[in-house]
């Protein structure tokens, strides 16, 4: 699935079937729906985990938590719009996915 793709996927009601738990997280966030998301992403234990995790902090607006996670994912907290993070992180998960 390209981005284009996935983020057409958003006017759908339930995300794409066979997409990973990390789009899953995004696609809730791309939604409007940041509870569902994080409640999603905080169960991913992996560095791509952590990197979306800090992206949603950072998106709350917890820049200590934020941090903690960018930490985590081995990565320094962007100073980029969150739409342009959220397409980057969402950008790498798919071509992940596609490996």
């Amino acid at each position: 699935m390209t981005f284009p793709e996935f983020k057409a996927t958003l006017g759908q009601a339930a995300p794409p079937p066979g997409i990973s738990p990390l789009l899953e997280a995004l696609w809730w966030d791309g939604k409007g729906d940041w509870d569902r998301g994080h409640d999603v992403v905080q169960e991913i234990p992996s560095v791509e985990g952590s990197w979306i995790h800090a992206y949603f902090h950072r998106k709350e607006g917890d820049m200590g938590n934020a941090a903690y996670w960018y930490a985590r994912a081995g990565k320094s907290m962007p100073g980029g719009s969150l739409e342009a993070e959220w397409e980057q992180i969402a950008t790498a998960m798919l071509q992940k996915e596609a490996r």
